[in-house]
């Protein structure tokens, strides 16, 4: 991350398994660019669409995906499923012919195409209107086809497999949730504050205070933990999940940290423009624990953790700096401080669904033939638009934000 190298065709084809693809993209003003790699075969495709048009779909098409005005299920906007088999058409279909056989595909995505899960799109577009929640389900989505990983360039795929180290992990599990907050209660987690910086780098802890608290975190931990086989000191909650208690552990040799919590998008804020998880405030801040571990701070630790769990919102976007790169924020900082592998959200998540995913995705690792975690996640996402008694968890605003 902090000096990546270009990677040759051929080294990348060897780093492939037998059922796995990668998918690059490039995005420009005019057109833009597909290639499509193989353990035997390469291809490239010129792609009809400018970075303006692309864009332009891309905002449609999470218009139905944003819940920071959604009050109750009539609020929930109807998805575009004809625009995302349309997306589907221009942008993945070109690469079908050559993904015979795979089961993974490895996507390093490019401009607009960075703040969508690719899971969304639909490959065949549905023979009428759907009428009710239900009808979600049988929808051709991507998700249904493929496990998907994003990749924040091609080189960091050597990186995965050559350069990173086996973990040499002995403790299980480190998780961080349920922070005290004050505010009112709510149902998802993610908010931008800018009056939570009003004076220089230390956020204003009562303004951190006010935030909706997340009691349903708490069991989301717990029940990660049981799945990992983890005691109940691995679980930070409370009072005991603060800046100073993430900064003072040894997270080193600890084989899954988790966080779920509030996440904060990078924006206009005063004093400090980046993205923060949310975590118990002090009752006065200092530069050291404010109640929100930025970016930065998280750059500064010393992870050697297999898995890293960001189940809290918008934890992919970009830093929000101008022309700023996808996963270049919170996620890319946790990439750097030595995580393997991260588990992010593209967009505010629903409090209830993101405890339904991270567990049941832990269920799927926890036996002896064990799916990779692109694919555990593919089957959380489907287990839980299967929901019976929650038709409504079909809708993709629900089973979509996360990615590996």
């Amino acid at each position: 991350i902090a000096n990546p190298q270009p990677a040759a065709l051929s080294e990348v084809q060897q780093l492939l398994g037998p059922a796995e693809a990668l998918l690059a993209y490039l995005v420009d003003t005019k057109a833009s660019y597909l290639w499509v790699v193989r353990p035997d075969a390469a291809e490239m495709h010129k792609i009809e669409i400018s970075s303006g048009e692309l864009a332009d779909k891309v905002t449609e098409l999470r218009r139905a995906l944003d819940p920071t005005n959604v009050r109750g299920l009539d609020d929930i906007r109807n998805f575009d499923v004809a625009l995302a088999h349309e997306l589907y058409t221009l942008i993945f279909a070109p690469a079908e012919p050559l993904l015979e056989d795979v089961t993974h595909i490895m996507a390093v995505t490019d401009g607009p195409l960075q703040s969508l899960p690719l899971s969304i799109l639909v490959t065949e577009q549905p023979k009428g209107a759907l009428l009710n929640y239900e009808d979600y389900r049988e929808v051709s989505w991507l998700a249904k086809s493929y496990a998907l990983t994003t990749l924040p360039s091609v080189s960091s795929l050597r990186a995965l497999r050559l350069f990173a180290k086996d973990s040499e992990t002995a403790d299980p599990f480190a998780g961080f949730g349920d922070p005290v907050l004050d505010g009112a209660a709510g149902g998802t987690r993610g908010i931008t504050l800018a009056s939570l910086f009003s004076r220089g780098p230390v956020a204003a802890v009562d303004e951190v205070r006010k935030l909706t608290p997340l009691p349903d975190t708490a069991g989301e931990l717990r029940e990660i933990a049981d799945s990992l086989g983890a005691d109940a000191s691995s679980i930070h909650l409370r009072e005991d999940a603060t800046e100073t208690r993430v900064k003072s552990l040894d997270l080193s040799a600890t084989a899954v940290i988790a966080f779920a919590t509030h996440g904060l998008l990078a924006g206009d804020l005063k004093g400090v423009a980046e993205p923060a998880l949310v975590l118990t405030p002090p009752e006065q801040g200092t530069e050291r624990d404010d109640g929100l571990l930025t970016a930065s701070e998280v750059a500064q630790l010393k992870l050697g953790a297999e898995w890293v769990i960001l189940s809290a919102c918008n934890t992919a976007a970009p830093d929000g700096t101008p022309g700023a790169e996808g996963l270049s924020g919170l996620a890319k900082a946790f990439l750097y401080a030595g995580g393997r592998a991260l588990l992010v959200s593209h967009w505010p998540v629903v409090s209830a669904a993101a405890t339904e995913i991270t567990t049941r995705l832990f269920e799927e690792t926890a036996g002896t033939d064990t799916p990779g975690r692109a694919e555990a996640l593919r089957r959380s996402m489907l287990a839980l638009m299967a929901t019976p008694d929650k038709p409504y968890y079909a809708h993709p605003l629900f089973w979509a934000p996360f990615v590996v």
